[in-house]
């Protein structure tokens, strides 16, 4: 029996380790994460472009994800119809996505499909519908989506918080865009977007499946020969502010007050204290019921449904965010409380109870973000991406295994930042 568990830890090994390797084209040496898995007869491929989201909008935000839809819109031989009828012929999965920071294509199929679905996706790269036609309809479709959001309270009190934490950078923009916004966006904005973007030199390739790596290899080449070389350029980063804002709009049909609120975070995706700020942030707000403002909120007073805090940790910028709903006569209640819990839990810190149950969640329920091939691929690429050698999520678990109460302690003190809150309210 023991020998028989060994042989499955060992197997389980082999298929569950992502590998970091290059291909060179065009003279440029493009980072290739992947990973082979011989479970079902499927495979995949993304191409993240770096520096190629919504950080890049400028003057009219909005304009990356335009830049994504654009060419999800298929080819000008093909055009949408004819495009995604290809495509659904051989069950191919096709699209194009942004983040603050990437621009993410993404193809995945049969494995015996693969070829064809990479020849029919190169084209977009060769000949994308970026017709008159295709950008009507992607503005329509984008400035709907817009008019649904102003009856979406959380949405709006998540875009006000984000104006007053990023103030005059370009973070301070909804990445959808605004309706005045989108209706500006020409074909020309969206060509000289993709043409500075789309480039050799921003990609990162994440590939894996029931494939070789010579045969990904291959597929890579093609698909990313019609490329030009272009250029690279660093990331900035943006502080969140500390001035302890308040924007509250009132809208007459919510029934709730809906409350967001931030601060300032001075971790980095490159510190080396991340497995405490895991441990810390689960215990203040990510963990739902235990978490104290959970406890807090809800469960002692009844203030709320639900009452959440996290930590976004990017490498352009890092915040302390969180967000609650409650009655309308207890909304200044529950943002008194919210300030209080904060600044007991930076001055007290955590409990050893406390810290038990953190660990013992985190590390119990590890196994179910390894399950999926999707799910280790993309831990290998964040890992990649912050700078991080691929299996460090491993590391980072015996550390946390490690952490003793008075260091996770020492920790929490070092960031009275938090405090430093501003909110965003949307209330009658």
């Amino acid at each position: 029996m023991r020998f028989v568990f060994l042989l499955i830890l060992l197997v389980q090994g082999v298929l569950m380790s992502a590998e970091l390797k290059h291909i060179e084209i065009k003279g440029v040496k493009i980072p290739v994460i992947y990973e082979k898995d011989t479970n079902l007869p499927i495979a995949g491929l993304q191409i993240v472009f770096q520096k190629s989201g919504s950080i890049e909008d400028g003057e009219l935000p909005g304009l990356a994800k335009m830049s994504a839809k654009m060419l999800s819109q298929g080819t000008k031989s093909l055009g949408n119809v004819g495009f995604a009828k290809k495509l659904e012929e051989r069950a191919v999965r096709f699209s194009v996505t942004t983040g603050v920071e990437t621009m993410v294509m993404e193809v995945s199929s049969l494995k015996e499909e693969l070829k064809n679905a990479i020849e029919l996706v190169k084209k977009i790269f060769v000949e994308p519908n970026l017709t008159p036609k295709a950008l009507e309809q992607v503005k329509t479709t984008t400035l709907g989506y817009l008019s649904r959001k102003k009856k979406d309270y959380d949405y709006i009190a998540s875009i006000n918080l984000k104006k007053i934490l990023f103030a005059g950078t370009p973070l301070q923009n909804p990445s959808d865009g605004t309706q005045e916004s989108i209706q500006k966006i020409s074909l020309q904005n969206i060509e000289e977007f993709l043409q500075k973007h789309l480039v050799l030199k921003r990609a990162i390739v994440v590939v894996g499946g029931d494939l070789e790596f010579s045969e990904a290899k291959k597929l890579i080449q093609e698909l990313l020969e019609p490329l030009a070389v272009g250029k690279s350029e660093p990331l900035p980063f943006y502080e969140a502010s500390s001035k302890q804002q308040e924007i509250v709009q009132k809208e007459k049909e919510t029934k709730q007050a809906y409350i967001y609120f931030g601060s300032p975070y001075n971790e980095r995706v490159t510190s080396d204290d991340l497995h405490l700020s895991r441990l810390a942030m689960f215990i203040l707000g990510t963990g739902g019921f235990g978490s104290r403002l959970m406890e807090e909120i809800r469960v002692k007073r009844g203030l709320a449904y639900s009452a959440y805090s996290m930590a976004r940790i990017n490498k352009s910028h890092s915040y302390f965010t969180g967000y609650l709903q409650t009655k309308l006569e207890s909304a200044d209640e529950a943002k008194k409380l919210v300030k209080e819990v904060i600044a007991d839990f930076v001055a007290k810190g955590a409990t050893q109870k406390e810290l038990e149950s953190a660990k013992k969640f985190l590390l119990g329920s590890e196994p179910l973000r390894n399950e999926t091939l999707s799910q280790r691929l993309s831990r290998a690429f964040h890992e990649f991406y912050t700078g991080k050698p691929l299996g460090y999520s491993k590391e980072e678990l015996k550390k946390i295994e490690k952490v003793t109460l008075s260091e996770l302690n020492d920790f929490i003190k070092k960031h009275s930042e938090i405090e430093k809150l501003s909110f965003s309210i949307v209330t009658q």
